[in-house]
């Protein structure tokens, strides 16, 4: 698939792609609107996806590696 391809598709349809996948193993978050231009502005609300492969409480452990991981990048 080339990456032009992917601008074909809406966000819902590649997230529910992703989910069927039993390959597929992480988390995919994302603002609840679509990014209408570059700039961000004001509040956003995401939204939190994981498939089968994950319990709730995998991808919450997950998601603290993340943050973690992110806190010490700051920190350097």
């Amino acid at each position: 698939m080339h990456p032009d391809d992917l601008e074909l598709y809406p966000t819902s349809e590649l997230i529910a792609e992703l989910m069927r996948r039993q390959t597929f193993l992480g988390i995919v978050i994302h603002s609840e609107e679509e990014q209408k231009g570059r700039e961000w502005k004001g509040e956003k609300i995401f939204k939190v996806h994981y498939n089968a492969n994950l319990d709730a409480g995998q991808a919450a452990r997950l998601l603290g590696a993340v943050t973690e991981q992110m806190e010490q990048e700051d920190e350097c």
